[in-house]
């Protein structure tokens, strides 16, 4: 009888709170977006590096950093220090495994969300991990890879228009949230229906 032999996982004989990505390698470069907005204003760019972001922990104005890519452990590491964000937080981040949930600490809540969409050949659901860390001015996500699922609220931002830039992180949450489900709900839709047209 063959034997089997167990996979050791890359975290065995870490110290808890050790950084290691686990998951696929879904971009070829880690992108940094920030936007920082209050009613009257709105500033967009990219970033070179992240410690370029840290100035604005102290402004008033609401921050949101978007990162796609996580397997750059550096990245995740001088912005968590920065944020002072525990280190099993930063030890999921990178770590594609986890189930949704939410926990919060005394400065911030972390919020772990999967977002569904159609493969290639448009047959199958799969999924992709993003987290959220929401702060009193600021909101960081990180995503797998990049994509456009939440550029319908960068246009509402560019744009001014409606509540969301007279609101705060909380609200933008809520509608990185709701992009994440319109677009699930599409893509399982879009799935199933594709399937079924395939197979009558």
């Amino acid at each position: 009888m063959p034997r089997l032999i167990k996979k050791r996982s890359k975290k065995a004989g870490l110290a808890p709170g050790t950084l290691v990505h686990i998951g696929d390698h879904k971009t070829e470069r880690i992108k940094i977006t920030l936007i920082d907005y209050d009613e009257v204003q709105l500033q967009e760019k990219e970033l070179k590096k992240i410690e370029e972001s840290f100035p604005l922990k102290e402004k008033k104005s609401v921050t949101w950093i978007n990162i796609d890519g996580i397997y750059q452990l550096d990245v995740i590491e001088k912005i968590g220090k920065h944020l002072g964000i525990h280190p099993l937080v930063m030890e999921d981040i990178v770590n594609t495994g986890q189930r949704p949930k939410a926990e919060d600490f005394d400065n911030y809540i972390y919020i772990v969300l999967k977002i569904l969409y159609q493969d290639a050949d448009k047959l199958k659901v799969k999924s992709e991990q993003l987290s959220l860390i929401i702060g009193k001015n600021f909101l960081i996500s990180f995503q797998e890879v990049e994509g456009n699922i939440f550029s319908s609220v960068r246009d509402r931002l560019r744009k001014g228009k409606g509540r969301l830039r007279k609101m705060g992180c909380d609200y933008l949450t809520y509608a990185l949230m709701d992009a994440i489900v319109d677009n699930s709900t599409f893509g399982v839709k879009m799935c199933i229906n594709n399937f079924n047209l395939l197979h009558r």
